[in-house]
């Protein structure tokens, strides 16, 4: 059997190759590969694919490093980030490795989704590391500091200055390093194929059918509890939904008491601030009065900012809704 073999450099390791090589593992073409840990030119010409090492990007060569002058690949999808070789080799591999690893044909339009999901949430920020590009602009020093991502927690698994730096020894901590990365790749997609992805698919049928559920189109029900908030912008956007058409209410059961909730929506996925709030005289009023003043039965609460209350069923959270859109 022909094996064939990934380069990276030698000597101190970084996330973003450690993950690059994980990766690469596993796809077909490369899932029983050797590991060659150099700087040699000559036998980084000898390996199938080198990444993060050789000062050459060309994806026609196998070569993928972003370290040369004048490299400015990015992930492209509306990201702007330079890419580390983690980004590269997911850029070209990383379609195959979600579709694999969530068990999905690689046509299935999830695939998409996933895999772009997974670059914004997970590969992007290691990207933006490894290039030394800071979140955000400031020239305030920082109230703390953190060493507890997943880029830090691989940089400490290289020996200590004190330490014996022998080849083999390191060699040893850079695949107990790809395999950190790589566990916690895996760890991510598995909560997005199967928990994320599923609720995404709930708020998009609320958000298709809220018609049925009142002419208006301002209530959206779920029938089942969902985290729904950042999907429903996501998919508005996609949708798009005109202003005027934006839901005000989500319906949706209660995770853990039986009852039911009434939510208005958010203006944005942070705000505090509802497109338009339950009624000012509900709010912060409970139980029995509040079913008085507001007249419907079965009421809990109002919160006293008007962003959520609660009734005992599903068919008076509706009513409340719907008053509230008249108020």
């Amino acid at each position: 059997m022909d094996i064939k073999t990934i380069g990276t450099h030698n000597g101190t390791f970084h996330c973003d190759e450690a993950l690059a090589v994980f990766l690469l593992r596993q796809t077909d073409a490369y899932k029983d590969a050797s590991l060659k840990r150099t700087r040699d030119p000559a036998v980084l010409d000898g390996c199938d694919i080198v990444v993060d090492v050789g000062a050459i990007y060309d994806e026609s060569k196998r070569r993928f490093d972003h370290h040369q002058r004048g490299f400015t690949e990015v992930f492209g999808h509306g990201f702007g980030t330079k890419l580390s070789s983690a980004g590269l080799i997911y850029k070209h591999f990383g379609k195959e490795v979600v579709a694999s690893a969530a068990g999905l044909e690689p046509s299935d339009k999830k695939v998409d989704t996933l895999w772009l999901k997974m670059y914004k949430e997970f590969i992007e920020a290691l990207d933006a590391i490894d290039n030394g590009i800071s979140q955000y602009s400031s020239q305030e020093q920082p109230k703390y500091r953190n060493r507890t991502d997943l880029s830090s927690r691989v940089g400490w698994l290289n020996p200590c200055w004190n330490e014996s730096t022998e080849s083999e020894k390191v060699d040893a901590l850079f695949l107990k390093a790809s395999q950190l990365a790589g566990g916690e790749f895996l760890g991510r997609l598995d909560y997005y194929a199967n928990a994320w992805l599923p609720a995404r698919n709930l708020v998009l049928a609320g958000l298709s059918s809220r018609q049925n559920i009142d002419a208006s189109g301002k209530i959206i029900l779920f029938e089942q509890f969902a985290p729904w908030k950042e999907h429903l912008f996501e998919l508005e956007a996609e949708q798009g939904v005109s202003e005027d058409e934006l839901p005000f209410y989500v319906i949706y059961p209660d995770e853990t008491g039986g009852n039911w909730r009434i939510q208005a929506v958010p203006v944005s996925p942070e705000s505090f601030d509802s497109r338009k709030a339950l009624p000012e005289k509900w709010r912060g009023v409970r139980d029995d009065e509040l079913s008085k003043v507001s007249g419907v039965d079965g009421c809990i609460f109002v919160h006293a900012s008007g962003f959520i209350g609660g009734n005992k069923t599903k068919e008076g959270a509706l009513n409340l809704a719907k008053l509230a859109l008249k108020m």
